[in-house]
């Protein structure tokens, strides 16, 4: 098999969140493999940060994605990569923890709107000019362990990212036969600004890594590869998936 069905060269990527963490992992990974890469995030300072250290195919877009208008939002990625999307991986997300029965509505309705809502609408408008287009894509949700189970204190980011997951099947269903390939990718523990309260408190780390079959925590560059498999035409037949990332995690 040749490496070249790993190569993004001539593709144009747009990356949410992308200014650091998981997001900055993976806009690299797809940088290296040759893609134009959009890195998007509310802080102007980190995508721009980002940029200048990922390479000359990388552009700084600041713009906070869970609000405003889809299709304007997606006109200026489009203008910043100088062409339509070819691949959107959502990365942007956010954490709140709290028991379920003391779960704060706006906390709620803020992790909903950020981790669920915004990737769909992104994903509806990317998609509908896809097809319009006649053009392949492919879409690359993050998911996370709570895709396919439970932890506590974590009602919304749970229900969130099991919503994910729902996301990848049903566009996978609607999209593929069209050329549009929809996947997830289902990071474990990763040392990362979302993650740092789980890492601070001793007792908890512990018995995370207790947990986990491989016996260490995850690097945020051990990403980068499974985005761009799912990218890339190494993937061509693979939809509807959630790539778990995880150490072994969800199989023992």
């Amino acid at each position: 098999m040749s490496t070249e069905l790993f190569s993004l060269s001539g593709r144009r990527a747009v990356v949410t969140g992308g200014g650091r963490g998981l997001g900055k992992a993976v806009a690299a990974g797809l940088a290296a493999a040759g893609a134009t890469v959009a890195v998007v995030s509310r802080t102007a300072a980190d995508v721009e940060a980002a940029a200048a250290g990922l390479g000359h195919n990388v552009v700084p877009l600041a713009m906070d994605v869970a609000s405003g208008d889809a299709a304007a939002m997606v006109d200026a990625m489009e203008a910043g990569l100088g062409g339509p999307v070819d691949v959107i991986v959502h990365a942007a997300g956010v954490q709140h923890r709290e028991p379920a029965e003391q779960f704060d509505a706006e906390e709620w309705d803020r992790v909903l709107r950020i981790n669920l809502t915004a990737p769909f609408r992104l994903s509806q408008e990317v998609g509908r000019r896809q097809l319009d287009g006649g053009r392949k894509g492919s879409h690359i949700f993050i998911g996370s362990l709570t895709s396919l189970l439970s932890i506590p204190d974590a009602a919304a980011y749970t229900a969130s990212k099991s919503g994910v997951y729902g996301l990848v099947r049903t566009l996978s269903t609607e999209w593929s036969g069209r050329g549009i390939r929809v996947n997830g990718i289902g990071p474990g523990y990763f040392r990362t600004a979302l993650t740092e309260a789980v890492f601070a408190d001793e007792k908890r780390y512990q018995k995370m890594l207790d947990r986990i079959p491989m016996g260490r925590f995850g690097a945020p560059e051990e990403l980068a590869g499974a985005a761009v498999y799912l990218a890339s035409d190494a993937s061509s037949y693979t939809t509807g998936q959630m790539l778990m990332v995880d150490g072994g995690w969800t199989a023992a």
